[in-house]
């Protein structure tokens, strides 16, 4: 699986270290060129328009968000939770309908009371998709604004829940986080790259190189899926926006494998070099002898994504 000297590999590195600035340019050039469209990026579900146009059951969808309220099958879900045959909250709850009445997005609320009298459940159909922007927009009304004014002074919790509650919900979840799991990760990798190779140097930039190359897979998703460049001669659906759950996806996938073979690359750097303290040849060696290797595993996981890419949802595309 070794290259000697004078193969692909060891011609191409020699090429690299030779015109150094120059090859860094162009290829930073190239990855920052795809990752720009990465600013541009909508996070949150595209729901049924992910699905392939001839499937009945997105026109049976589409014909209902047309002729009826789709939001019948996902409405806003309105728990309160306190004595419900209280006049206080007996009024609260009619303030609530009063205010939803006024509301375009919200259709007629039915109110359900249970047995023991403590908990009542309002359900508000919402005359939009359940992960539209619309329904998301008509559900934070509800929330911020609806609830609090309704129920001021009134000894009841009241929650929202139901489809477009549970999304919005996710997103506001996956939004905090993300910025944690790429600390963390990014904050582990710095730590035991540099235990392992006694270095700043070195993981500094490992992670600035895998940010790149993760930021440049970002932007061609928004470039193909997003913006649809491309898209119909690849097979692929534009929508207008990105699964929320694909980026910190992705964002794990591409940096544990990258990593993982950039450590394997590094480690035949550093062990030729203990052996004849030359740089040049140390890194020209450290890749000649993994090359094969890292692109045969790149290649396999092309392989294995390429079933993704060929079905018919979107979020797997």
């Amino acid at each position: 699986g070794q290259e000697g000297e004078g193969g692909f590999w060891d011609r191409t590195a020699r090429a690299v270290m030779r015109y150094p600035i120059l090859s860094m340019g162009l290829a930073a050039g190239l990855l920052v060129a795809a990752a720009i469209p990465v600013f541009d990026m909508n996070t949150g579900a595209a729901g049924v328009s992910t699905l392939p146009e001839d499937l009945p059951s997105k026109q049976a969808f589409e014909i209902l968000q047309r002729d009826f309220y789709a939001g019948l099958l996902s409405p806003a879900e309105i728990v309160i939770d306190g004595d419900a045959n209280s006049p206080e909250v007996q009024a609260a709850i009619q303030r609530l309908q009063g205010i939803l009445s006024t509301d375009p997005a919200f259709g007629p609320s039915q109110l359900q009371v249970n047995p023991q009298g403590d908990l009542a459940l309002l359900s508000a159909p919402v005359a939009a998709e359940a992960i539209s922007d619309m329904a998301l927009d008509a559900v934070r009304r509800l929330r911020e604004d609806y609830i609090p004014r309704a129920f001021q002074g009134v000894q009841a919790e009241v929650l929202v829940t139901g489809d477009t509650a549970y999304n919005m919900d996710f997103f506001d979840m996956t939004a905090d986080y993300t910025p944690i799991v790429f600390a963390f990760v990014l904050g582990l990798s710095f730590i035991l790259l540099t235990m392992v190779f006694h270095s700043l140097v070195v993981p500094i930039k490992a992670i600035l190189l895998n940010l790149l190359s993760v930021g440049a897979a970002y932007g061609l998703i928004v470039l193909v899926f997003q913006e649809g460049f491309l898209a119909g001669l690849l097979g692929f659906q534009p929508v207008p926006t990105v699964e929320v759950w694909i980026p910190l996806f992705l964002f794990s996938i591409l940096f544990g494998l990258s990593m993982d073979y950039h450590v394997f690359l590094l480690s035949r750097i550093r062990e030729h070099y203990n052996q004849t303290h030359d740089n040049t040849e140390s890194v020209s060696f450290g890749l000649r002898s993994t090359g094969r290797i890292i692109t045969g595993a790149a290649l396999i996981m092309v392989a294995v994504f390429a079933g993704f890419a060929s079905g018919d949802l979107v979020m797997f595309q």
